[in-house]
């Protein structure tokens, strides 16, 4: 039988990602425990969800402290009375800092609206219509300290079509996260994930829950 895993989840909004993560991980059962959802914005719509679904949540306001290191270490301390075993980014708006990420080296996701390494950063749609690709998407993958890198764990793909604007490209693209950041997370709590040289490989269910 699986060690239960310690899941800390951090949004800035309203935390779509975070709710189909929460929805998956109760409705199919999975050997973890969402310890907690975290946001940098006391007006986070997401923390509403978080605690009318039992789970404890947090608010370590970035515009509280004098810098990006000072506020790192803040959200650090937070986190860590959690114990977590995987830290999820849903939507987390802040670039960190080094040596938060390697605080959690291995053992922090995130997802990011395109199909890395195309169009990192913002405004992903924007960029991808400019660039006139034909497939757009979705990518989750282990944070490293290069923005919007770090090893990737599953991507979905999705056409764009010639009519298509940011708005449409996006809520096609955001229908694909629900699926696959559920999806990836799982993986990782089932112990499934490995990095070989910089490749993130998916074992088999060998041993399913019971």
């Amino acid at each position: 039988m699986r060690a239960m895993k310690n899941i800390v989840i951090l949004i800035s909004g309203r935390g779509s990602n975070m709710q189909s993560i929460v929805r998956a991980a109760r409705s199919e059962q999975w050997p973890c425990r969402i310890a907690a959802v975290i946001s940098n914005r006391a007006d986070a719509q997401g923390l509403e969800f978080a605690a009318e679904h039992g789970i404890p949540t947090a608010v370590v306001a970035s515009k509280a402290y004098p810098s990006r290191e000072a506020f790192d270490a803040a959200l650090q301390a937070e986190i860590d009375k959690f114990a977590p075993d995987l830290v999820v980014l849903a939507g987390f708006m802040r670039i960190l800092t080094p040596p938060f990420v390697e605080h959690y080296a291995g053992r922090m996701l995130n997802i990011h609206p395109s199909l890395l390494p195309s169009f990192p950063g913002l405004a992903t749609h924007r960029q991808a219509l400019a660039a006139g690709v034909k497939v757009h998407g979705a990518t989750v993958h282990f944070v490293t300290a290069e923005l919007d890198h770090g090893p990737i764990v599953e991507q979905a793909v999705v056409p764009v079509l010639p009519d298509d604007d940011e708005h449409t490209l996006a809520d096609r693209v955001l229908a694909q996260e629900h699926i696959i950041y559920p999806k990836a997370v799982r993986w990782f709590v089932e112990g499934r994930l490995r990095i070989d040289n910089g490749i993130v490989r998916v074992a088999a269910d060998a041993n399913p829950p019971v």
